[in-house]
């Protein structure tokens, strides 16, 4: 199977270009020299991000739309083409495995994956095609990804450049089937057969209007000389992760071995809760509907005193007792700095928190996502023990 194409990023190789540090991000920009700058473009629709370190696995065949239904935790049997979509792979016992975005040119379905997932998905994905008219790829060798931020509704193979602004994208994404391979981010709002457990007046998900576009990988040095022309502006990755985080939307960066969707929202873009079975449904549909998640993910408003910023990993703190995660952690350009947290349920929401960056505590405040409440959505009265003496009353 294809390898991500060793060697850094064409675009990596501009004028302020600085390497993301995480091992699996270095062959991207994690900044160009002035991230504020950058984000604040970003935000406005008029720059492109170099995802070229995450993978591409195709799928073709007439089964292929019907056989990822029946694996993965979203409905796609009718997907339709150039149609965004999410879905989530889980093991028997309902913890996440993969995160898929999936779009259907008609021919093909392309999912997009974070790098080091590609190669093991299409390897497990290969293993279970029995008999299902399927062929599975890792493509990552040949294409690549482009982020930016576009509204609902922009020309989505207009390729506008610079000056298209947000009403198009700003590199023309590619078309071998003759359907752009944009794919559109579903977070914006919750989906069909979906649960939103923020209870959020009004969701920061709907100001993250997020699209990844598919390019052949050759043209990224087309990409890069766009760049070095003027005539493409750049953000780094910084910038759309610190957007990301303010738009309360996971990532596999937000799962350890025990995640399950619940815990992070993720049944608001990524499972369909009706469509039927698939592997680690009994998981998803027993904690929804009778249980709750044993963890819950939150936003940090962290104190910017000493300029900062704790690493993903580091411990969150109430008093002396250990109650959380912290999984991600940006300097927004308008709140400042801010982190995703997994933290244990039943956490006060009121509590004082701490994370530790290079030795030094810093005071972070709790923004509730998903609420210690979040499940049991089916209220079934509960049954007493038999043999059990009722209380006194």
């Amino acid at each position: 199977m294809a390898e991500l194409s060793s060697g850094p990023s064409p675009l990596l190789g501009l004028p302020g270009a600085v390497a993301g540090s995480a091992p699996a991000a270095t062959a991207t920009a994690a900044h160009y020299g002035d991230p504020v700058a950058e984000q604040r473009m970003l935000a406005a629709g008029r720059a492109i991000v170099d995802l070229s370190d995450r993978g591409v696995v195709t799928v073709t065949g007439l089964d292929r739309l019907t056989w990822l239904d029946s694996l993965t935790s979203q409905s796609l049997a009718g997907l339709e083409p150039s149609v965004g979509a999410e879905t989530l792979l889980l093991d028997p016992n309902g913890r996440l495995e993969h995160s898929i975005r999936v779009i259907d040119d008609g021919t093909t379905a392309w999912l997009l994956i974070d790098g080091p997932q590609a190669a093991p998905l299409a390897a497990w994905l290969d293993r279970m095609r029995f008999m299902m008219r399927v062929e599975v790829a890792d493509a990552s060798g040949e294409w690549a990804t482009l982020g930016q931020l576009l509204p609902a509704g922009a020309d989505a193979g207009a390729g506008a450049g610079a000056d298209g602004g947000a009403d198009a994208p700003l590199v023309a994404p590619a078309a071998p089937n003759g359907v752009p391979l944009l794919w559109r981010d579903p977070w914006a709002a919750v989906q069909a057969g979906g649960w939103q457990y923020a209870a959020a007046d009004e969701h920061p998900a709907a100001d993250f209007p997020a699209v990844e576009l598919l390019v052949e990988r050759a043209r990224l040095a087309e990409v890069a000389d766009a760049a070095r022309a003027g005539t493409l502006p750049l953000a780094g990755a910084l910038a759309l992760e610190a957007l990301r985080i303010a738009a309360w939307r996971p990532r596999m960066t937000e799962v350890d071995e025990r995640g399950i969707p619940h815990e992070v929202d993720w049944l608001r873009s990524a499972v369909h809760l009706t469509k039927g079975c698939y592997r680690g449904q009994e998981t998803v549909a027993k904690v929804h509907n009778l249980g709750h998640p044993p963890r819950r993910l939150v936003l940090l408003h962290l104190d910017g005193s000493d300029a900062l910023l704790p690493e993903p990993g580091a411990e969150v703190r109430a008093g002396d007792a250990v109650v959380g995660t912290l999984t991600a952690a940006a300097r927004h350009h308008e709140l400042g700095p801010i982190a995703l947290a997994l933290v244990k349920r039943g956490l006060d929401p009121a509590a004082a928190l701490v994370v530790e960056a290079e030795g030094t505590p810093i005071a972070a405040a709790q923004q509730v996502i998903v609420p210690p409440d979040a499940g049991a959505t089916a209220n079934v009265p509960r049954i007493p023990r038999l043999g059990a003496v009722p209380r006194a009353t």
